[in-house]
Parts: C-alpha cells; sequence; structure tokens
C-alpha cells in the first residue's frame, strides 16, 4: 500500500465494514455447510462397515432418511450464504455509486475522459466478486485442516498423502497468482484501448464516412484488436494451463488416495468405509482451492479493481457539503489567476486579472491557443487556479457545491456534446425534478422555441450524444437553452456562434441584452472580433497572458486596424464573423 492511495483504501474498508454483521452470517452458515458436509463420509463409513455387514435394510433406510435430511439442510444454508453474499455486494456497491460516480466525473473533468466508465465498471467487478462462489470458498478455506485431521485419524499415511497433495496445490495457486497477474493486465489494458478506439470511431462515424477514413481507420482498430485477442489468449493459455494442472493433480490424488487406500485395507489397517470416507474428505478439503484456481482471473480482477478505486477516491477526496450562500450577483473578479491544465506542468493561462461587474458583457479574443476556452473551465469550475484566486460575489468558486454553481453559471462549450434523452431533458440538464415552464422559458430565451416545435415529437424528441438529426446550428440553439436553463447570474460563451445563422446570431444578442437588461453578467470568448456586438469590455489574450483590457470600440482601436468596418459590419449583419 502507497501512502497516495491509503486514503482510498480506509475508506473502502470502511464501507465493507458495515456490512460486518452479514459476513459473520456468511461465517456461522459456512461452518454448518461445511459440517454437513461430512454426512457422505460417515454416511459411507456406515454403509460399507455396518449395513453391508449386517445386512440391515432397516438401519439403510434410517440412514437413508437422515442422510436426505441432512443434505437437504445443507442445500438450505448453502442458498441462503449466497443469497447474503448477493446483498453485501449489492449493498458494497449502492454505498458507493454516488461517491465513485461523483470522484469518477471530477476526474474525467480536469482531463481523464475515460475516468467515469472506469470507476463505475471497477466497482461493479468488486460487486461480481462480493457475490460470487469464489468468496464462498474462501470461508470455506478454515475448514480444510478439520477435514485433513479427519483423514489423520483414519490413517497417517492417508493423511500424509493429503497434506502433500494440498501443498502442491497452494504452491500452484501463488505460481499462478505470479506468473498470470502481468498477461492478465496487459490484455485488460489492450482491450480498452481497442473499445476507447471503437467508441470514438463510432461518435464520429459521420466524419469517418465523409473522410473516406473507413478502410484506415478500421486497419488501425483492428491492430488494436488484434494485439488485445493476441494478449488475451497468452493470458487465457497461461490461465487455463494451470487450471487443467490443477483439476487433473486433484483427480488424480484423489485415485491415489484410494489406491493407498485399498492397499492399507488389504493389510487390514484400515476398513473399507473408511477408505470411501478419506477419499471423500480429501476431495472436500481440497475443493475451496481448486475453485480459487479455477476463478482466479476473477480475484485477480477484484483485486486490481480495489487498487483502482482506492487510488480514484485518494486522489478525489469526499467532498463536504458546502454552506448555501445566498444568490450571488454577476460580479466576477478574476486575480492574478494562473490555470494548469490537468495532468500538464505548462500553464494555460498565466496572471490574469479583470473584474466583470453587473449587466457587464465581456468579450475575450485572441489567436487559437491563446487561452480562451482555459478561462472559459477556469470560470466555470471545471479548472481550478493553480494560483490566484477567481470570486463570484466575493466568495471563491470552491466554496459553492458544484451542483449549486452550475445553476448560477451558465456555460455554452466550444463544442456541444447532447445527451441520450428527449430535448426537454437536454435542456432541462437531465433535472428529473425540472418543471416544464423552465423549460420552455430557456427555449424560447435562446429562440428555440420554434424550432423544437418543428421537430417530430416536440420538445420530447429523442436525440442521442450526436444530437441525431439536428444540424449544428440546432445543437448550438439546445446548448444555448441549456445554459440558460435555471436563470444562472452569469453566462459563459465559447465561441457561441460558431455554428449559428443569421436568426440564431440574433437569438444570441438578444440573449445577451437581456442578461445585461437584468443586471446579470456574460463572458464571451470570441475568435473573431465581430462576434463581440453586444459586449461592453474586451479582454485580448495571447500565449495565455492577458494583452489588452479595457471599453470595447477603445481596446478595438488599439488592436484591430479595421475597427471602424467591423463595428459597421457588425451593425448590419448582426455579429456574423
Amino acid at each position: 500500500m502507497t501512502v497516495s492511495d491509503s486514503a482510498g483504501r480506509r475508506e473502502l474498508a470502511m464501507v465493507r465494514a458495515e456490512s460486518r454483521g452479514l459476513y459473520w452470517f456468511v461465517a456461522i452458515f459456512s461452518t454448518c455447510v461445511n459440517m454437513l458436509m461430512l454426512t457422505g463420509p460417515l454416511f459411507m463409513l456406515q454403509v460399507y462397515d455396518r449395513v453391508l455387514g449386517s445386512r440391515s435394510e432397516a438401519t439403510l433406510v434410517a440412514l437413508a432418511a437422515l442422510v436426505a435430511f441432512l443434505y437437504l439442510m445443507m442445500g438450505i444454508l448453502d442458498f441462503v450464504r449466497g443469497r447474503v453474499l448477493a446483498r453485501i455486494g449489492a449493498r458494497f456497491q449502492a454505498r458507493l455509486d454516488k461517491r465513485v460516480f461523483a470522484a469518477a466525473i471530477e476526474r474525467a473533468a480536469t482531463g481523464e475522459r475515460q475516468a467515469t466508465a472506469a470507476g463505475v465498471r471497477d466497482l461493479e467487478t468488486i460487486q461480481r466478486f462480493l457475490s460470487s462462489p469464489v468468496l464462498s470458498a474462501f470461508f470455506d478455506v478454515p475448514f480444510t485442516p478439520v477435514f485433513l485431521v479427519g483423514i489423520f485419524i483414519f490413517h497417517p499415511w492417508l493423511g500424509i498423502l493429503a497434506v502433500s497433495g494440498g501443498a502442491i496445490l497452494v504452491v500452484t495457486t501463488f505460481i499462478n497468482q505470479a506468473h498470470t497477474r502481468d498477461p492478465v493486465l496487459r490484455s485488460s489494458i489492450a482491450n480498452a484501448e481497442a473499445d476507447r478506439m471503437s467508441e470514438r470511431l463510432k461518435t464520429e462515424a459521420d466524419m469517418v464516412q465523409a473522410l473516406g477514413m473507413r478502410g484506415a481507420a478500421y486497419i488501425r482498430w483492428n491492430r488494436l484488436r488484434d494485439r488485445a485477442l493476441d494478449l488475451t489468449v497468452k493470458a487465457s493459455d497461461a490461465q487455463g494451463g494451470y487450471s487443467a494442472g490443477t483439476k487433473t493433480f486433484r483427480l488424480f490424488l484423489q485415485s491415489a488416495m484410494l489406491g493407498l487406500g485399498a492397499f492399507l485395507v488389504l493389510r487390514e489397517q484400515m476398513t473399507a468405509g473408511g477408505m470411501i470416507a478419506a477419499s471423500i474428505l480429501m476431495g472436500r478439503a481440497l475443493a475451496p482451492i481448486e475453485m480459487a484456481v479455477g476463478q482466479w482471473s476473477m480475484v485477480q480482477g477484484a483485486v486490481r479493481s480495489w487498487n483502482n478505486l482506492a487510488e480514484l477516491l485518494s486522489q478525489v477526496p469526499e467532498r463536504q457539503r458546502k454552506l448555501d450562500l445566498p444568490r450571488p450577483r454577476a460580479n466576477l473578479k478574476v486575480a492574478s489567476a494562473t490555470v494548469l491544465p490537468p495532468g500538464e506542468h505548462h500553464a494555460a493561462l498565466r496572471m490574469i486579472t479583470f473584474h466583470l461587474e453587473p449587466g457587464e458583457a465581456i468579450g475575450v479574443i485572441g489567436p487559437s491557443g491563446s487561452g480562451k476556452s482555459s478561462l472559459a473551465r477556469a470560470i466555470t469550475g471545471a479548472w481550478p487556479p493553480a494560483g490566484g484566486s477567481i470570486r463570484l460575489d466575493g466568495a471563491t468558486l470552491d466554496q459553492y457545491d458544484p451542483d449549486v454553481l452550475g445553476r448560477y453559471i451558465g456555460y455554452l462549450p466550444q463544442k456541444v456534446q447532447l445527451f441520450d434523452g428527449t430535448i426537454a431533458e437536454n435542456i432541462a440538464r437531465l433535472d428529473p425534478d425540472a418543471r416544464d415552464e423552465d423549460i420552455i422559458k430557456a427555449a424560447m430565451q435562446a429562440d428555440a422555441h420554434e424550432m423544437i416545435l418543428k421537430q417530430p415529437n416536440g420538445y420530447e424528441t429523442y436525440l442521442t450524444m450526436m444530437g441525431g438529426h439536428l444540424s449544428g446550428g440546432q445543437i448550438q440553439r439546445v446548448g444555448l437553452a441549456r445554459a440558460l436553463y435555471g436563470d444562472p447570474v452569469l453566462l459563459v460563451l465559447d465561441e457561441p456562434n460558431s455554428n449559428l445563422d443569421n436568426e440564431g446570431s440574433k437569438a444570441l444578442n438578444d440573449a445577451i441584452r437581456r442578461m445585461k437588461a437584468e443586471n446579470k453578467g456574460v463572458l464571451i470568448m470570441a475568435h473573431r472580433p465581430a462576434a463581440i456586438q453586444e459586449c461592453n469590455k474586451l479582454l485580448v489574450l495571447d500565449g495565455g497572458a492577458v494583452r489588452a483590457f479595457g471599453p470595447r470600440d477603445e481596446i478595438l482601436a488599439k488592436m484591430v486596424r479595421n475597427a471602424g468596418e467591423i463595428m459597421q459590419s457588425q451593425t448590419k449583419t448582426g455579429g456574423i464573423a
């Protein structure tokens, strides 16, 4: 265990400990089941040594009835044990679902796009392990010495043979773990890479088709797939070899036990019933070990997932409940803010300082790569500043709960991504308690209401992540409606008119004017000056630093030679670049 993931391990252990009482029930049921496992050996011992010798049918019937009852009880207890383990796994997953999802979302927001799916999969892997017969086998292992002692009672030689065979199986298990760990891990990583490539190609299917990339994309994906398949086969071969070898050796060991027992019977050192009973006991003693070896891939997967979750939960500590601050004013102050993209050491923004007051709209312009989108992510709270501060109405952004901050700051990203769901659900940000009037209000503010009504099912039209049959401009207007949903005090727009037509640009400018009139604030990231018609001030970025900040006309006059022509063009075109 490393220091970096110790906090996560403690958190997982605490959640697991919540089911301590259920584990005790499993242990009690396991004790009863394993004691009832002696039914078979004792029955065979009585049949061979008593019934056959006395030729008493009444004794045989009585023993058979007793054995049937004991096996029935064993089956019931084993079934109940399985149900309890299933609920332990379900309880573990239910207890951590929200925590892992939130941590994975936060980690994905900082650059690791696959973190959400990976975190959920790791939790599901642990849940399946906790509910599986493999865990039952671990509860059965402590009773192996009891069965071995029973074999020693029949005869020491039989006990020595059973212990030697069991030791070989245990050593084989550890060799299996050491030898198959790396192949299984490499196979999992390779399959994950191939799956990511496949999902990306499906997401960008239109582009792949339009650019004639199907053949090349298939070759790239097929290389990843072939590598994953090769590693999977190698891992399967390694595990299968150990599993088959263990099973074969156990069957040989059981026959060897019968052979040695027959030899001892011939020498009159034990009875035939003892020979059969000892063979059954040895099979029962080694069964948990064989189960562990045969299902070792599940054990390895659970251990790997446990380590992954421990790392995730350590890197993203659980957020403490934030005090509900009053609804802020659109008073944004950025003071000497330095922003580092997640996982990088080079700052995207350095010492950024500006102030947005209520009723203002600030345009942020600059060449590609100047840091405009990075500033948008920082102001929305997605990327925390590495230095300096970003304050909304006096409070730093981390003083707000992320979900609460999202209601105060509306965000339209440069590339709008929709979710699988209806148009209404997308506008409402998937809020199950959203009110119809709030959804329609946001759509009207984005001038998207009429466009939505023209869709096949209106607001109930189902969309996919790619937007379904909506055009780029229509997707952007749905995204604008989503940003305006909930009456935010600050609106952050990253290249908002990149896909809008003249009607959409007019609706955008109307929304900005409305926000200003309501004493709210707007921040517009624009690559071209023509997108900042409604801005009061301009912030010019270059190379991640502030090059100029001040009134729009004054900054344009300094920075752009044809500022007059641009402003005249804005008036005529409504702000289209």
